[in-house]
């Protein structure tokens, strides 16, 4: 009976703490002005800038403002709920004019930022009709995610400049807020959207399970994860439904891109540098692959959420798992908090993982632009950036959760008196030496190709691909080495075949060839793995 009372218990509170942490804040009928935010950020990152926004507006205007967070899910979500949105709000202005009717051409063309130049004037005419219009989606600001989800709404034309670049032009000198770092881009060439927050990806680990796996140090480069020991105590996330997950991916096909360009260039000084950067990328790119096909092969499940692999590390179900910085930081703080001990660390590997950054952007037809525009300012104002990196209970510190994001003002590394605030006092990204420079050209063109192959190569073969790694480790040398040749096999998804026919059928405005591809690299996969484990275990 005692049993069951807790259970209730635990159940009350598991739905009552969102209710209870919920900001404090004037009803919509009772505010003086309204802001609405689709966001995939989540409950914490919500709840103190709804506390710090409303404070810092108050101070300003003297008025009261109630903040409407939309989350609809992921980017990806939200990638798609935008375009249903868009469509039906362009359609209804489109159709307003007589004469004029909406085809599956309309449709296409207004949203389409790359109209070749042999379109028709009336695809033309309505990709500046949407251009040149108010169409909303009664939504004011799209904030946080990743700069390839924000290039994929301003090509479409939904992100509008805000106008801070031009009110706060001292925000914007190379010192304070850089265009681009480490070969990441920080701001749109347009100002369509600008960067709030640093980002960067590593392994957060259980130390007490490495202990009981055997693992002797703790881990330091994304090899790690490949090592037999960690069979089936990986945590990782669909790069389908993670935009960060997929991000540290590309930075691992990046990394070895780095150091085959390195060894290459390194055999042969007198080397032509384009000709080194070819070669580095088709070698770079296959070995990243097989990387990830290893740690896919340790993985003890792909989630379809991105905070499922750090709580699970805490737990000790998992001893390690790839997540982005802050969920790797608050996770290590919930758990120093929760009991004082440091069982549980992140690492973002030496040279492994570059800074990128988290935008926000002003959406076309916004309902309460002057209120969206001070949302910005606030957020790139020192006062905003200080709620991503002070602990809570600081001066202009957050309220209830401590963020454990980095700021991407480079200001704000400046100020030595805040270090006592701060919840990574000694962590300057700008001063960084090992951070990963980060190539657009080398992988960008192909990260939902790289998805793509993800999801064939790991997830779905990772039964076969699992008994596959299980029968190698557990095989002799010779068999071992043949086997593993076997596995790793990747010649169907190389280099020139992503970008080669992968690239078409992905592309392809018919969804069947992007379905028998899968099919077809799914099926060759499989005899792949199914060989290397007869091979391991002496069968052929």
């Amino acid at each position: 009976m005692l049993k069951r009372g807790f259970i209730i218990l635990a159940l009350v509170a598991t739905v009552a703490v969102p209710f209870i942490l919920r900001p404090r804040q004037p009803s919509p009928g009772q505010a003086d002005d309204t802001l609405v935010i689709i966001t995939p950020h989540n409950e914490a990152i919500r709840h103190e800038f709804t506390l710090g926004f409303r404070d810092w507006y108050r101070s300003r205007t003297g008025r009261t403002v109630y903040v409407d967070w939309r989350n609809v899910g992921g980017t990806s979500d939200i990638a798609r709920y935008l375009q249903g949105q868009y469509d039906a709000s362009f359609q209804n202005l489109w159709t307003s004019v007589a004469g004029r009717s909406w085809s599956a051409e309309i449709q296409s063309a207004y949203k389409n930022g790359r109209l070749p130049a042999d379109a028709s004037p009336l695809a033309r005419e309505a990709r500046a009709t949407f251009l040149g219009s108010e169409a909303g989606c009664g939504i004011d600001l799209f904030f946080g995610g990743g700069p390839y989800d924000f290039g994929i709404q301003a090509r479409a034309g939904r992100l509008v400049d805000s106008g801070i670049t031009a009110t706060q032009p001292g925000w914007f000198a190379e010192q304070v807020f850089p265009m681009t770092f480490g070969g990441e881009r920080y701001r749109d060439p347009g100002n369509l959207w600008l960067g709030t927050v640093l980002s960067s990806y590593g392994i957060i680990f259980n130390r007490d399970a490495l202990r009981r796996i055997g693992f002797d140090r703790e881990p330091e480069q994304w090899t790690d994860l490949a090592d037999p020991r960690f069979l089936g105590q990986v945590g990782l996330c669909d790069p389908m439904q993670s935009g960060s997950i997929a991000a540290a991916f590309e930075n691992v096909i990046q990394q070895q891109i780095h150091l085959r360009l390195d060894s290459i260039m390194a055999a042969d000084p007198a080397s032509d540098p384009g000709a080194a950067t070819a070669a580095a990328e088709r070698q770079g790119w296959i070995e990243g692959l097989r990387l990830l096909q290893l740690v896919g092969a340790n993985a003890r499940y792909f989630t379809d959420t991105s905070q499922k692999p750090p709580i699970d590390v805490a737990t000790g179900d998992c001893a390690a798992g790839m997540c982005i910085d802050f969920y790797g930081r608050e996770q290590q703080e919930a758990v120093r908090r929760r009991n004082g001990t440091d069982r549980i660390a992140y690492v973002s590997p030496e040279g492994g993982s570059a800074f990128s950054v988290d935008p926000i952007a002003l959406l076309r037809g916004a309902p309460h632009r002057p209120v969206a525009v001070a949302f910005i300012e606030y957020v790139l104002s020192l006062d905003g950036q200080k709620l991503w990196n002070f602990r809570t209970g600081t001066p202009g510190g957050p309220e209830h959760f401590a963020l454990r994001r980095l700021p991407v003002r480079r200001d704000f590394y400046s100020h030595a008196e805040w270090r006592p605030y701060r919840s990574d006092p000694d962590v300057d990204p700008y001063s960084e030496r090992s951070v990963l420079v980060h190539h657009d050209e080398w992988t960008v063109a192909l990260f939902d190709e790289l998805k793509f192959i993800i999801r064939v190569m790991d997830e779905d073969t990772h039964p076969e691909l699992v008994e596959a790694w299980r029968a190698i480790i557990a095989a002799p040398g010779p068999s071992r080495a043949r086997a593993l040749a076997v596995l790793q096999d990747l010649s169907s998804v190389d280099y020139d075949q992503a970008l080669g026919p992968i690239t078409r059928a992905l592309v392809s405005k018919n969804k069947v060839d992007e379905v028998s591809l899968a099919r077809d690299l799914d099926e060759g996969f499989r005899r792949n793995y199914r060989r290397a484990e007869r091979i391991a275990r002496g069968g052929e």
